[in-house]
């Protein structure tokens, strides 16, 4: 505002301030007049903007409590539904390439949970993720006496709440750090073990088995997952310190260890017979993940599982009886004449 003024003064004609020193009392005034002005205009500014700060601040401060009470609101309602056994599949909406077949499926998870829960469980305070209209609340919770960390995944659709999905791999890639990055969030190695079965195993039927069995019939569908020639060749190779029968014993039981991510006991081993104690993710997956009971019965899927077997053991001039057993377990029997 001063140098407005100064600029302004520069050009007023000589002519009105003939008056000897009253020149310089007159600008002297006029200055003083605006300079009052522009003072009460300024404190007028700042009032105003400290006003709209002042209610910006309150309203920053007020909204995520009230987005975080209103989550919490979501949360708590759906654990007194699912505590008191009355959660129901209109309150379920899983994800669109899952369909509406899913919801009992995940409805029987939801009972699964109810069953499962310790006294505590139902006091944890989850940490909640808000993203567009999906909410995600992370929560340890006991399963078969161990604590497992979830993710109850929810989706708002016109102010109501519906549960979509529930999982127990989830990888935190939302805490990956700015570009340019190599390193990434990770999870355990048994978790990365049951990802790359529940891929494998879920491409295989879905996108192998089914569609040829639909169009050329089971028998063909299942010939073309027998690969018993070439496991064979891997456990000679790549274990060329025993005879090739017991090589492909001891390969059986390393590969589904530590390449597949089994629980694996070798009970028994000599050249006419071995006994291989397994517990396979492969079953898991057919009972928790869920997605392959709405495409495939289990009877289907479990010839899946014999076929490949035993191919496996025939090429290696194995005979081979499997007998299963409660909580997914499998006994390989092998026997063989010298």
């Amino acid at each position: 505002m001063q140098q407005g003024f100064s600029g302004n003064s520069a050009i007023l004609p000589r002519s009105n301030f003939d008056i000897g020193g009253q020149e310089s009392s007159l600008q002297s005034l006029d200055a003083h007049n605006i300079d009052s002005e522009s003072s009460f205009e300024a404190v007028l500014l700042i009032r105003h903007t400290m006003k709209k700060l002042l209610l910006l601040f309150c309203f920053s401060v007020i909204i995520p409590v009230s987005y975080c009470q209103d989550e919490m609101k979501i949360w708590n309602e759906f654990l007194s539904l699912v505590k008191n056994n009355k959660m129901t599949t209109d309150r379920i909406k899983p994800h669109d390439q899952l369909g509406d077949k899913f919801k009992p499926i995940l409805l029987s998870y939801l009972d699964s949970v109810r069953i499962q829960a310790s006294p505590s469980d139902w006091k944890n305070t989850p940490e909640v993720i808000k993203t567009d209209n999906r909410i995600q609340f992370l929560v340890p919770w006991s399963t078969r006496g161990q604590k497992t960390d979830y993710c109850f995944s929810f989706i708002v659709i016109d102010n109501q709440w519906y549960f979509q999905h529930l999982e127990s791999i989830f990888i935190r890639l939302d805490k990956t750090p700015p570009p340019p990055v190599s390193s990434f969030p990770d999870f355990s190695e048994p978790q990365k073990a049951w990802a790359r079965e529940e891929i494998y195993w879920s491409f295989i039927v879905q996108n192998v088995y089914l569609p040829i069995a639909k169009e050329k019939g089971k028998e063909y569908a299942l010939a073309l997952l027998k690969d018993g020639g070439g496991y064979f060749v891997a456990a000679k190779t790549w274990v060329p310190f025993a005879t090739p029968q017991k090589a492909f014993i001891l390969y059986l039981c390393w590969e589904q260890a530590n390449l597949r991510g089994n629980s694996v006991t070798l009970e028994s081993l000599s050249d006419t017979q071995a006994t291989v104690k397994l517990e396979t993710i492969f079953f898991y997956l057919y009972n928790i993940a869920g997605h392959l009971k709405t495409r495939i019965s289990i009877e289907d899927y479990k010839q899946i599982f014999e076929t490949i077997w035993q191919d496996r053991a025939k090429s290696a001039g194995w005979n081979l009886e499997i007998n299963y057993s409660p909580d997914y377990k499998v006994t390989f029997n092998f026997y063989r004449d010298k």
